[in-house]
């Protein structure tokens, strides 16, 4: 994942912005958290093969999530395009809104991981919640301390406390925080799903072989090698992707994913 801090223009990060992925110093985590809750509701409503202009529509002149104001339906729909683009010719977007239907307890984390594709912000702490051992006290204020840290003479003190409520709110709806008032650190629930879905999005970067697995979308699943291994087996089994793993050499691959088109940015990226 890039750096969070500076505006990428790079060939590999318009590449990746073509594939769905968000770059940029700006994020959603500024007002909301991942918006569990709506997109949930958003799917239940809505076929998989649902349009971006379907959605805009149902959200804004239908409110079809309840929304008091029409300033509220609007700012709820452009989060929420922000945050997993509602685009199906989006990569990014179509596999997690496959993946999305497979398995519940996969949601969560699925939500988390497209998330921190598209939140410059939420990605950055990634870096603070991830190396924390179980059981750990997560403090807003620490993380506060870490933002400014990342973002320096950026935000006031209020909408450090905003963001770091936010975020913390995210991680903790995907199961890596723990507890209302005073945050620990816990273990999410990963499944054969969340594992493909990282693996994708490792793909889309440019990765391969056994590189996939040592992604930092795959570190954010936070399990064992071998525990890794049987997870893509099962992924493989569920047909999810395809995996060839013999003396030592693992290989993945996702057919039936990417459009020629797709294919041709991807590789242009290498």
């Amino acid at each position: 994942m890039s750096d969070a801090n500076s505006v990428d223009h790079s060939p590999k990060s318009e590449a990746l912005t073509k594939l769905g992925f968000r770059f940029g110093r700006n994020g959603v985590h500024s007002a909301r958290t991942m918006m569990f809750d709506e997109v949930s509701d958003l799917f239940q409503k809505l076929s998989p093969d649902a349009s971006r202009d379907d959605y805009a529509r149902e959200i804004i002149e239908f409110n079809i999530l309840g929304k008091k104001t029409m300033k509220s339906r609007e700012l709820t729909c452009r989060h929420l395009m922000e945050l997993y683009t509602l685009d199906i010719s989006m990569p990014v977007f179509r596999a997690f809104r496959k993946f999305w239907d497979i398995e519940f307890d996969a949601r969560p984390l699925l939500a988390l991981t497209i998330s921190l594709a598209r939140d410059p912000l939420l990605r950055q702490s990634q870096q603070f919640i991830l190396p924390k051992h179980v059981g750990d006290g997560v403090g807003r204020i620490e993380h506060e301390e870490f933002i400014e840290k990342n973002n320096p003479d950026r935000y006031s003190a209020a909408s450090l406390q905003s963001i770091a409520q936010n975020i913390n709110g995210t991680w903790t709806r995907a199961g890596y925080l723990h507890g209302r008032n005073k945050k620990n650190r816990s273990i999410p629930v990963v499944s054969p799903v969340n594992v493909a879905f990282c693996l994708f999005l490792a793909y889309l970067e440019g990765l391969s072989g056994q590189r996939l697995f040592n992604s930092t979308w795959i570190e954010l699943l936070q399990r064992s090698r071998e525990e890794l291994v049987q997870l893509t087996t099962s992924a493989a089994n569920r047909g999810l992707l395809v995996f060839m793993n013999a003396g030592g050499v693992m290989e993945v691959r996702f057919p039936g994913y990417l459009t020629s088109e797709e294919e041709k940015i991807l590789n242009e990226q290498n």
